[in-house]
């Protein structure tokens, strides 16, 4: 442990929801409990299915998979500890332990904006260079970028971790969210802890509002693009290729943008409510992303319903 000359903490104590009555920890850890299995369900099936379906090796689905992992590891890293608070009124978390958590709770979500990034660029492309796309997006390519969009956030999420774990300590050990996360902990320290904090949020916003920035504009060409297609079934055509891309998109940055929004013009959430809204959009999307990529995206959805179709014609000939 870091020895200070304020005082040790050797634990944290996660409140999680604030106000909480005792009566509905159980149900509350049996949702996060349905929660983690359809993140952990939906994003393992997956990887496993584009892993072992070769039509489906292509750019589109190699990034699917990138945002699969980041979604399992966000769920993974999040939703234990906060269960088994309610479940087995666990609410300590080690001093380290917690610092661990930080890293990957803002590595995963930095590395999924940046690989949101890459399949608006995978859309660019598609749409305006069609007859090049093949050769100019190839799944070395798509590895690559995603490589890069991993590589970023975990080589500097280590100084910023490293800065809010050298911080003294001195107001509490009581962390006020479901999971240790950067402003909760460095809110506790009792020095440097403005400086700290605008660093963190300096590059909190590079990671939010880059790859935003360069999402927007490349959808906003992507859909002048197609409404200048003579035809609407070639315009339907175009618009549905990119469509779980915008929903994926959408489900990430909008309840982000819009708190962050909120907060600037004046309207203030609750902590209970505020918590209970960061909950939401950081793990409702995980879960629901798995889904978007087997009824929105044609490809999955025809190998699907082939699988199925073969699986019952199976069962019917040994009936």
């Amino acid at each position: 442990m870091f020895d200070t000359n304020v005082t040790r903490i050797q634990d944290f104590f996660i409140i999680g929801f604030p106000g909480l009555s005792s009566e509905l920890h159980k149900p509350v850890s049996g949702l996060l409990f349905v929660l983690f299995l359809a993140i952990a369900g939906g994003n393992v099936f997956i990887l496993v299915f584009v892993k072992y379906e070769r039509s489906l090796h292509k750019p589109t689905y190699l990034i699917f998979c990138h945002l699969a992992l980041t979604d399992l590891g966000f769920g993974t890293a999040t939703l234990p500890k906060i269960i088994s608070k309610y479940w087995l009124d666990d609410s300590i978390i080690s001093f380290y332990g917690c610092f661990v958590q930080m890293y990957f709770v803002h590595f995963l979500a930095t590395a999924h904006s940046f690989i949101l990034m890459v399949m608006a660029l995978d859309r660019f492309i598609a749409v305006f260079a069609p007859l090049r796309y093949a050769s100019l997006f190839t799944n070395t390519t798509v590895s690559v970028l995603c490589g890069v969009s991993w590589f970023m956030p975990a080589s500097w999420m280590i100084g910023i971790v490293f800065d809010a774990l050298i911080l003294p300590f001195c107001n509490s050990n009581i962390i006020i969210q479901c999971y240790c996360d950067h402003t909760a902990i460095t809110a506790l320290g009792c020095e440097n802890v403005r400086e700290v904090q605008v660093t963190a949020l300096g590059l909190a916003m590079f990671s939010l509002m880059v790859p935003l920035g360069f999402i927007v504009f490349s959808y906003l060409f992507i859909i002048v693009a197609v409404m200048r297609i003579s035809s609407s079934e070639g315009r339907t055509k175009s618009l549905s290729t990119c469509m779980p891309q915008l929903i994926i998109t959408f489900l990430f940055y909008m309840p982000r943008c819009f708190v962050y929004l909120a907060n600037n013009v004046g309207f203030t959430f609750s902590v209970p409510v505020r918590i209970v809204v960061v909950m939401l959009y950081s793990l409702l999307p995980a879960a629901f992303n798995p889904i978007i990529y087997c009824f929105k995206t044609k490809d999955i959805k025809e190998n699907l319903k082939k699988k199925l179709f073969i699986r019952r014609i199976n069962i019917s000939t040994k009936t």
